[in-house]
């Protein structure tokens, strides 16, 4: 696998892992088989790990560190803070005060029972606290040994401005793919002229782009996307046009819908790093196998052209998680 820098010196697999769906939001899975996954994409090279304390509640953390166990030296491990957790557990609020970073850090420490945080982002900003409290909070961390790379997600240009004056940031985390295409606009060029790592979330469109998924009778009944707009009615239909044109091309190019729509976000830059998730081993080598695909530049401007920004019908989000947004 190759590798690329986050930031000035975070060095990471070229594609990585995004654990999330091994805990909650599309279906059930089975534990032993995301263990096999994770260990698998050690095996490979791919050793960038994603995951959060709010995934699963606390769950997805601890099936990573589990998944570790003897060979946390081998990966490059990021996670995520600042949502908290109701009861019922699903998440309350954003939480950003120095105290709660602090807090929230200490947990993920022994849920992933490991005593360092390779990237440690903020996940959502809280809008009641000054950013760069929050970061200063942050930069504690990582002088403290406990973190050695600060990100944050999902975040205006202005407020990945102000924290990278209190500290370097070495990533920004965003949704963005063929299909989300909206940083592109202020939010890339900021993290570019600042030297900070891009780290597409759903670089997949939430699987929409495997061409797999048809219609949500396809989906398991607590599949998150039941309630995904760009799922549902007309604006399903808008998108399947654009997915079957993606498979055009990659049936042309010999690859899976997947890999080229991978492909495609790696030829944006040697600073971006995509996170495609994935419970399956199959799913992850054929994903990782995305970073030795090479498009012309011919192929990588179609591909634009198909999915030209604004093209996607529908939100990306419903009208509450979108407040938490470029934040």
């Amino acid at each position: 696998m190759q590798t690329r820098t986050l930031g000035s010196d975070l060095e990471v697999s070229a594609v990585g892992l995004g654990c999330m769906g091994m805990s909650h939001v599309y279906g059930s899975a089975e534990e032993d088989t995301s263990i096999a996954t994770i260990r698998r994409a050690l095996d490979i090279g791919t050793t960038f790990l994603d995951t959060a304390d709010i995934y699963g509640g606390g769950h997805n953390e601890e099936l990573v560190g589990r998944a570790l166990a003897g060979r946390r030296g081998e990966a490059v491990l990021a996670t995520k803070f600042g949502f908290t957790m109701r009861d019922s557990g699903i998440p309350g609020g954003v939480n950003g005060t120095p105290e709660y970073v602090a807090e929230a850090c200490e947990a993920s420490l022994k849920r992933l029972n490991t005593d360092y945080i390779d990237l440690y982002y903020l996940h959502r900003r809280d809008r009641n606290v000054p950013v760069e409290e929050t970061v200063g909070a942050m930069a504690e961390l990582v002088h403290a040994g406990k973190v050695r790379y600060i990100g944050l997600s999902e975040v205006s240009a202005e407020t990945l401005r102000r924290a990278h004056a209190v500290h370097p940031v070495a990533a920004l985390q965003s949704e963005w793919s063929l299909w989300e295409r909206g940083i592109e606009e202020d939010v890339l060029p900021a993290a570019r002229e600042l030297g900070i790592g891009l780290v597409p979330w759903s670089p997949a469109g939430r699987g929409f782009l495997s061409g797999s998924i048809t219609s949500l009778d396809e989906l398991p009944a607590d599949d998150y996307r039941h309630h995904d707009p760009r799922y549902q009615g007309e604006n399903l239909q808008k998108n399947l046009e654009l997915v079957r044109r993606l498979n055009s091309v990659a049936e042309r190019l010999g690859h899976s819908p997947v890999q080229v729509a991978l492909a495609w976000l790696l030829h944006q830059g040697r600073d971006v790093v995509p996170i495609p998730g994935t419970k399956r081993i199959s799913y992850l080598e054929e994903n990782s196998a995305s970073a030795a695909i090479e498009l012309t530049e011919d192929v990588t401007n179609e591909l634009s052209e198909i999915f030209s920004m604004g093209v996607t019908a529908g939100p990306r989000y419903g009208e509450a998680s979108l407040k938490l947004s470029n934040g």
